[in-house]
């Protein structure tokens, strides 16, 4: 498994396991696994805790970057992360995720997920075109962003990819990486 490919996943540290938005984290992260991907978080609550629950039930490997130093008050990485790697401060959280990444899958958030966000693009434009890593967002929100970044600022919008669903991201993602969809 040390050979598969890590899809790092970028989401909201506030959803609950009662939210529609946790259980198809869930499910994305179980279709990633069951595919034979690693799934890397921020190691926490929310998405984070979504992802990496599915994961593990997928028979994946679960990898949580996390940043104590940035969030003293959390208790340190959720049940499901088998491997922590804690980052010094956000910045270098954020390039662990990006750094180790075959791919990514942005779920929707808040602040901290658009400036990862816009991270992952901009990583997918400082590469040539035949080597740039599937970026992928899901949601309106993030279509309608990837819209006027691209309207205002002539940014390629190949670079980042848009979809309605988290199963439609792990779709794109497992093609592109040339692995098979196992749903």
């Amino acid at each position: 498994m040390g050979d598969s490919p890590v899809i790092s996943v970028f989401g909201s540290s506030s959803i609950t396991p009662d939210q529609a938005a946790y259980r198809e984290a869930r499910r994305l992260g179980r279709i990633l696994a069951e595919a034979g991907a690693r799934v890397a978080t921020g190691g926490y609550g929310g998405t984070m805790e979504a992802v990496s629950e599915g994961a593990s039930a997928g028979g994946g490997e679960v990898i949580g970057i996390t940043a104590p130093n940035v969030f003293p008050h959390r208790a340190g990485p959720n049940r499901f992360v088998r491997t922590e790697i804690p980052a010094h401060d956000i910045y270098e959280r954020d390039r662990f995720l990006l750094g180790m990444a075959s791919a990514t899958v942005t779920l929707p958030g808040s602040i901290g997920t658009i400036v990862e966000f816009s991270e992952a693009w901009r990583e997918a434009l400082l590469s040539p075109p035949a080597q740039r890593k599937p970026h992928v967002a899901v949601g309106e929100n993030f279509r309608r962003l990837a819209d006027l970044i691209v309207a205002e600022f002539g940014v390629d919008p190949e670079a980042m990819i848009c979809v309605s669903t988290a199963s439609e991201a792990a779709r794109v993602v497992l093609e592109r990486l040339g692995l098979s969809y196992p749903g």
